[in-house]
Order: structure tokens, then sequence, then C-alpha cells
């Protein structure tokens, strides 16, 4: 059975209703990765939850941003952790900082979580270490413990460069296929769908976990490494071990240098007709993430016309958005699905 099949006849990812991701839960709220920020992104309307998933020292699978630590957490001032701070490539860039996998479980339970961008969003520095590093089977149980038979909350959780973790000697696809069994949550229509921007990880993945095995998409940068994976003959490779592509917004909302918006893509129906659904990332309603018609001033931190970008976006039939602000996207679906009804009543 290839993935497209599988997504045909188990997974509930392509509905006439496209779903809302909560991108690090509701992150343009609360610091990411943060049980609040999880729980409110549910409490807003998201369908599911989205953690990124590193590898500490001991084998553990945790929610952080990336595998460097000091931008999310406090480990900068821990003193009892300053011989871990070192310089490391990671893929193509060269990192100075800490590092989960120089650190166990135990120790990353010390630490508190911190706003990431606190210059963009210094609400959420009212949060700082308020809340500690959860692990990839606590976001699970949050999700389960939120979820009822009506609405089903689920788990998108994206693998950062598991090749990478494997190259050091950290197998992140076999302890994501072990932690997913272990949790019953491997199935197509389970609790958790995968994604990454890693094809031989994902390939992995599929092969460990078989057709029958979870949903995944493949995330899809908006660099011209990528672009491959967006040719007629890259989507349908694609279909032989995902069920949808995650592609940045801007191989669909089309800009220029300046910002200014040029036009919109046909990706979504290319995608479409080779079997997959497409969930792009990520909106947030900031200026500095937004085209330049969407933008209310010059000032980056200020929110723009997010939900004109969801109104887009959905108007052009994705199946799925990833946003910071899953209230935004909420609000231009329920536009979306009343829509019908006005026309009527008009």
């Amino acid at each position: 059975m290839h993935a497209t099949e599988s997504l045909a006849t188990h997974a509930r990812v392509r509905s006439s209703d496209p779903f809302v991701v909560g991108h690090r839960g509701a992150c343009a709220y609360r610091p990411e990765h943060t049980i609040a920020s999880y729980e409110l992104a549910i409490d807003m309307g998201a369908d599911l939850i989205e953690p990124d998933i590193v590898v500490t020292s001991d084998g553990a699978l945790v929610a952080r941003h990336e595998n460097e630590l000091s931008r999310t957490t406090d480990v900068a001032t821990r003193p009892e952790f300053a011989d871990r701070r070192t310089t490391r490539r990671v893929g193509r860039k060269r990192r100075t900082g800490w590092f989960a996998e120089d650190f166990t479980l135990a120790e990353l339970r010390t630490l508190r979580a911190v706003e990431r961008h606190p210059d963009l969003r210094p609400l959420n520095t009212a949060y700082d270490g308020h809340f500690g590093v959860l692990t990839l089977e606590e976001v699970v149980e949050v999700a389960r413990r939120r979820s009822t038979p009506q609405r089903q909350v689920r788990v998108l959780a994206e693998l950062k460069k598991p090749s990478w973790s494997a190259e050091r000697g950290q197998p992140m696809t076999e302890l994501v296929a072990a932690e997913l069994r272990r949790l019953d949550a491997a199935a197509p229509d389970g609790p958790v769908v995968l994604q990454s921007f890693d094809t031989a990880g994902l390939r992995r993945l599929r092969a460990d976990l078989g057709d029958d095995g979870p949903t995944m998409f493949q995330l899809v940068d908006r660099t011209a490494p990528d672009d491959h994976l967006l040719t007629h003959a890259g989507l349908r490779a694609v279909s032989t071990y995902a069920q949808g592509i995650a592609p940045s917004v801007d191989r669909i909302l089309l800009r220029d240098a300046e910002d200014r918006m040029t036009g919109v893509s046909d990706l979504v129906t290319r995608a479409h007709r080779a079997g997959l659904s497409v969930v792009p990332w990520t909106l947030a309603a900031e200026n500095t993430f937004l085209p330049l018609h969407l933008r209310s001033s010059e000032d980056p931190s200020a929110p723009g016309d997010a939900l004109g970008a969801a109104r887009l976006l959905l108007a052009l039939g994705v199946d799925g958005v990833i946003t910071d602000n899953p209230d935004v996207v909420v609000a231009a679906r329920a536009e979306l699905q009343s829509a019908p009804t006005r026309a009527v009543a008009a």
C-alpha cells in the first residue's frame, strides 16, 4: 500500500473543513512549547498542537524549537551548566550555546522556559520562568486529555534533523518509532502526525512503521535546495512515503525581495493532483511576517492583517494552516464555513 492509498483509507487529514495547527502551541501569546502555550492553542480552537522534537543525551524526546537551548530556556543563567557551552556545526550552521544532546532529561527538567522573541513579543516575557521542558509523551497526554468524542485534538510533531542526530549516535527515528508504539500512537488516524524537513528520516520512519503507520508531512523550506520536492516528479516521490506537504507559506503567497506580494502559485492544485494534503507554515500576525500590503505600519511587532492572509490561504484550498495565532485562522475558517449560509440568507 502506498502512502496516498493509506491516506484515503485511514487518515482523517483531508476533509471539507481545513484544520488549524497551533505552531508550538499559541506561541504568539505564550512562550513556545510550554503547557500554557499548548493549552491556549486548544482553547482557541486548534485541531493540532505542534511540538518540535529534539533528543537528549539519554535518548529522551523533548519539545524544543531546536537543539540549542539558550534562546528558549534559562540555561545561560545556570552556573552549574556553564561548562556545557560549546560551538557545534548543526547542519549547515555553526552555532555556539548549550545543546540538548549534552544534557540528560533530568537535567533539562531543572531548566525553565523563556520567550524566544522578547523584542517582538514582550508581553510573553511575563511568563518567563513559569514553565518547564516537556517530553513528547507529555504533549501527547495534553492532546488526549483535551480530546472529546466530538473533537479529537492531535499532535503534529516536527522531528528536528533526525539524520544529523543519527550521525552523532542518537537514532531519532528509531526512538520516535519506539515511543509511538509504546504510546499506542502509531496508527494513521492516531493522536500523532509526523513532519520533518529531513526526507531520509521520514523515509526511514515509513519503512519502520509501515504504510499503516502514522500520517506524515514533508516539510518544504522556502529556499532553492527544496525546489526539487515541488516538481511534478518530486510531489509524486513524496506521495510514496507521506500524505502531505507542509511548505513555507511563501511557496503559495509569492513575494518579491521587498516583500510585495506578486501573486499566488499553483502548488495547492498540483499537490492535490498528486494525492497530497497541503498545510503551509507559518502564519503569524506581526507585521514582520506578513506581505507588505497586509502590514499595519512600519513597526515590525505590531499586528497586521493576518486574518486577510488566512482568508486567502483558505480560499486557495489549503487543507490546514500552521499558525502562531490559532484564533486568527479559526476565525477565518468560521467565515468560510458560514459563507453558504450568508449567501442563502441574502
